[in-house]
């Protein structure tokens, strides 16, 4: 018998040691203390691009991609961004290439891939994460089990900044 697919699976974006960038591995850090029933979670760092192949086995029915994003908004402000948005707007990343070209790569084996935006404050090294953002992180790992209905968090538009 065949490994069903998961049903839901969650990327963490973001590298720790640079302040509110590390939102995204502090939500992996919440699921692994608090897990989510029926999702399985990637902490994909600052190379999540190195998970694509495990997140194309895996083939969950919807993929939510959670990373620090530089939207103009007050800090700790999310977003779900579009996926044509994502190219065109700048996107503070520290990572290795584009979030455009790793959710282009997941489309073929992924149906629903949602990505979510979070505004941090400070992105610098050594830095801690601020506190709003550690509360939007928590606000997240509450939301992300009523996936179905909606996470309860604004569509971005270019007009919020």
């Amino acid at each position: 018998m065949p490994d069903l697919p998961s049903r839901y699976a969650l990327l963490c974006v973001g590298n720790s040691m640079m302040g509110d960038d590390g939102a995204g591995p502090r939500l992996a850090e919440l699921c692994a203390e608090r897990p989510l029933p029926g999702w399985t979670v990637v902490d994909g760092g600052a190379a999540p691009e190195n998970d694509i192949g495990f997140l194309r086995e895996l083939r969950p029915q919807h993929l939510v991609i959670v990373d620090a994003t530089d939207m103009g908004l007050a800090p700790g402000e999310m977003r779900i961004i579009n996926e044509e948005d994502i190219g065109e707007m700048f996107m503070m990343t520290t990572h290795n290439l584009p979030l455009t070209f790793l959710i282009q790569q997941l489309r073929d084996d992924i149906p629903d891939i949602t990505f979510v935006g979070i505004q941090p404050d400070v992105v610098a090294f050594y830095y801690p994460m601020s506190a709003v953002v550690e509360q939007a992180v928590r606000h997240l790992h509450q939301r992300l089990p009523a996936l179905e209905t909606g996470l309860g968090i604004a569509l971005y538009a270019a007009g919020d900044a």
